[in-house]
């Protein structure tokens, strides 16, 4: 990107001609003065949310009461994981479920699949995975008494396919990563890391998080086994809203879930003795499903639908590639790096910029309305979500940054 195009003036340009800015009005702007920079931690509100919520709430609950349980609502885990997993997954009917919270679905199917390789002593994962999921490994080797092995890999670039080969084996049940990292939003080869899995005989579980309603994935195409991901990020589904999770349509008579609920066994109101697990998908479920989250989820989701996921990766790339450009031009003389893969193909939504005052910068940006996260040890996380971050944004942000920069130096 050539340095004659950093300014703010090409900024506001940059939004006049962009294909989604449209989106940005369909959702809630009441922070006059704040930059969010960390749409990849929790989505802004749709506007269309708050209506789709009241009428479940006053039309549905207040007026069917019970009765809207039979007309609709236990249809809705299932109902939403179609529509995600068809138009952002690439995952035909039948696959997805909208389920319990990220860790409780990746709990679900790290055992599934487990207890599917009941011969075998290994997990494989990377130290640098996202936390939540490398406990759940943790305790779930504890439990078992099995051994993790650990991808050792550069955290900017993430486990490279020659680390992984050379850990997988006869021993390895399951291979686990995350497909977009939370740190650095380097972008792993779904394809070869599956194979190599698949090739191993053991089961490949991916983590979607930031990748859902960012970056395309193809489930099916790629042969996955079993996949997970948040719905408040990318598809702005509110705070704690709950999470999907994918299982082939090949192994769903296969593997079995360790938390048997009513509602993933068959015929559940007969509340009959003894645990048949339901067919397909359903059997994943286990709880009542959290029906006024579920209708805030599907308003989120029925946006990035309907903007759809190629032109959202199009403005994301566009949109790194931007924040990088400004960060080489303004931050890096004062000591400001990428800790992002340069090559767009390989990056998620979001940027990581290297400073040894890191948290303390990320406090200051925060208390002067740049809202970013930090990451340890070093990382300003710089969340782009492409419906509801612009240019400008980018600029005014980083711009910003650099006045604090420039006081402290």
């Amino acid at each position: 990107m050539a340095t004659a195009t950093l300014d703010r003036a090409s900024a506001l340009d940059r939004d006049a001609s962009d294909p989604l800015r449209a989106f940005r009005d369909r959702f809630v702007f009441a922070d006059d003065g704040v930059i969010y920079l960390d749409g990849n931690s929790l989505g802004r509100l749709p506007r269309e949310t708050p209506t789709r919520v009241a009428e479940l709430i006053e039309q549905n609950w207040g007026e069917r009461l019970i009765r809207a349980w039979t007309e609709g609502w236990l249809e809705l885990p299932l109902e939403i994981g179609d529509r995600i997993g068809e138009a952002l997954l690439g995952a035909a009917k039948g696959q997805v479920a909208i389920a319990d919270s990220t860790t409780v679905c990746f709990y679900k199917l790290a055992s599934a699949a487990l207890q599917a390789r009941p011969d075998r002593t290994e997990i494989v994962t990377d130290r640098d995975n996202f936390p939540t999921d490398r406990y759940v490994l943790e305790s779930l080797a504890a439990r078992n008494g099995m051994r993790i092995r650990w991808v050792e890999a550069d955290p900017h670039r993430g486990p490279e396919p020659d680390q992984v080969k050379e850990l997988i084996g006869a021993q390895t049940a399951l291979v686990t990563f995350t497909h977009v990292s939370y740190r650095s939003a380097f972008v792993l080869d779904m394809g070869s890391t599956t194979r190599l899995a698949h090739d191993a005989g053991a089961l490949m579980l991916w983590d979607l998080s930031h990748s859902i309603g960012a970056v395309p994935v193809q489930l099916d195409a790629e042969d996955v086994d079993l996949a997970v991901g948040c719905t408040y990020k990318y598809l702005n589904g509110g705070p704690g809203a709950p999470a999907f999770l994918y299982v082939a349509r090949r192994l769903q008579e296969e593997l079995r879930q360790p938390i048997w609920g009513w509602l993933g066994r068959q015929d559940p109101f007969e509340m009959a003795p003894g645990y048949e697990p339901a067919e397909g998908i359903t059997a994943m479920l286990s709880g009542t499903p959290p029906v006024i989250a579920l209708a805030a989820v599907s308003a989120g989701a029925d946006l990035v639908i309907e903007a759809g996921i190629d032109g959202i990766r199009r403005k994301a790339m566009q949109l790194t590639d931007y924040a990088i450009a400004v960060t080489d031009e303004l931050l890096a003389p004062l000591g400001v790096s990428v800790g992002s893969p340069r090559d767009a193909i390989r990056r998620g939504a979001h940027v990581a910029l290297v400073h040894p005052d890191a948290r303390a910068l990320s406090t200051r940006l925060i208390d002067g309305g740049v809202i970013v996260d930090f990451r340890t040890p070093d990382v300003i996380r710089l969340g782009l979500s492409p419906l509801t971050t612009s240019f400008a944004d980018v600029w005014d942000g980083l711009s910003r940054l650099r006045e604090i920069l420039s006081v402290r130096g």
